[in-house]
């Protein structure tokens, strides 16, 4: 009897060891040999849904036509856009100067009566601008000039301006250059006009130098080194010089005519501090009961919806659109791939093939092939944007041609991939279903 229990104990604790071998096996981290048999799974299915694809492929070349267009067209949109995008943000900052430019106007009497000494304000910007360390700034002149002309006396808008207002503003010349400081000492000033007042002067060569007679407070006769690109509705002459000759010109004039005011170019992040320090150091300047505003200008300041934003949603939901219905194309194609494929599917099934791998298999046939028509749309789209005859009809006169996003190709590969996921899904789940018997019956 004990001799019976001590067996029945002695057995109890080989069956614990023997149950607590395998648990302590499973519970040890995966080898790396484990590691490389998966690594080597995964590219074996990738390989042999390659391999599917090249076998079928004029089975799913069809559908998956309909694939690379949508795909084409949905990244084609997406650079078209940021070529779009970067047009109307030149446009902008040609209009309004680039982010963040910074407009500064002579103090006035909080009254609103009295404005400052013109002399005086710009002696207390030259002090801002030289104590900020801004690099790029410029005065705003304007006033109105007489011009000598072969038909007779007409009147010209003018602008004193510095040099750097040409890369605030991204001026855009038809003819010609911009000015530059060296031109400051040209004993005849230079000017910039506009194409009407070219094409009145009848649009002679720049290379000889053309003179044009300007009067105001004095006379002289400045030379003309650019003409400005034509702007919609534009009807007047009108010019641009540096501030000196203007000054020469025209004389400083009053602030209360509110003909003078500075633009000051500076980094963005720090444009909402550099507001209030500029505003307030020019009203300690003049003292108590003075005000002098300093606002961003730029057009971001404005905000307003995307113009690009309608039109990316119209042709975004017809690639969809077609994306849909080549997943549906491709679906059938797979279905009807799998039942000629039940043999085979079977005899792996019989070799050890898991459901898993099965599945895994059938489905990565499905994205694989799509993928392969991503990339192929992805590249039909890049050298549909990035060409120049493309480019200038979409956006002419672009001085930043922006590269093709890398977040359009991925919006499109992605979207690629989810298709062929959704298209393989329903054959991976029939061939899962497929069990060996099945196979004999082929």
């Amino acid at each position: 009897m004990i001799w019976r229990r001590a067996k029945k104990a002695s057995d109890v604790a080989d069956e614990a060891v023997r149950i607590a071998v395998p648990l302590e096996i499973e519970a040890a981290p995966p080898s790396r040999e484990h590691r490389h048999s998966l690594l080597s799974a995964i590219v074996g299915s990738f390989v042999e849904a390659w391999d599917e694809v090249r076998i079928n492929r004029t089975r799913v070349l069809l559908s998956l036509i309909g694939i690379g267009v949508a795909v084409c067209a949905l990244a084609t949109v997406v650079g078209a856009g940021a070529v779009f995008g970067q047009a109307q943000t030149e446009q902008s900052e040609r209009f309004s100067g680039r982010p963040a430019t910074i407009g500064v106007y002579p103090p006035y009497l909080e009254n609103g009566v009295e404005r400052a000494d013109t002399a005086q304000f710009i002696a207390h910007m030259d002090a801002v601008i030289e104590r900020y360390q801004i690099s790029h700034s410029t005065p705003r002149f304007r006033g109105s000039v007489g011009v000598n002309l072969l038909d007779g006396r007409q009147y010209s808008a003018v602008q004193g301006v510095s040099a750097a207002y040409g890369v605030m503003h991204r001026v855009e010349l038809g003819e010609g250059r911009w000015l530059t400081k060296t031109d400051e000492q040209r004993l005849a000033p230079a000017v910039v006009i506009n194409d009407v007042f070219y094409e009145t002067l009848g649009r002679p060569d720049l290379r000889t130098h053309p003179t044009i007679v300007l009067e105001s407070d004095t006379t002289i006769t400045a030379v003309v080194v650019g003409v400005l690109i034509p702007e919609p509705f534009e009807n007047g002459l009108s010019l641009m010089m540096l501030p000196e000759p203007f000054v020469s010109l025209l004389g400083t004039g009053r602030t209360e005519d509110g003909n003078l005011s500075y633009e000051l170019w500076v980094p963005e992040e720090q444009s909402a501090q550099l507001e209030q320090a500029i505003s307030r150091e020019v009203t300690a300047s003049f003292g108590e009961g003075w005000r002098a505003d300093a606002n961003r200008n730029d057009y971001r300041v404005w905000g307003g919806p995307d113009p690009l934003e309608p039109l990316q949603w119209v042709v975004g939901g017809i690639a969809g659109l077609i994306l849909l219905l080549g997943a549906l194309g491709l679906v059938n194609i797979s279905l009807v791939t799998v039942k000629y494929r039940v043999r085979e599917i079977g005899v792996r099934r019989a070799f050890g093939a898991t459901a898993s791998r099965v599945f895994f298999a059938v489905m990565m046939e499905s994205i694989v092939a799509t993928i392969a028509a991503g990339v192929i749309g992805v590249a039909v789209a890049i050298a549909i944007v990035q060409n120049p005859a493309v480019q200038n009809l979409i956006a002419p006169g672009v001085q930043d041609l922006p590269p093709f996003p890398l977040e359009a190709a991925l919006l499109a590969l992605g979207a690629s991939a989810a298709v062929g996921a959704l298209a393989g899904l329903m054959p991976a789940l029939v061939a899962v279903k497929v069990k060996v018997i099945d196979a004999i019956r082929y």
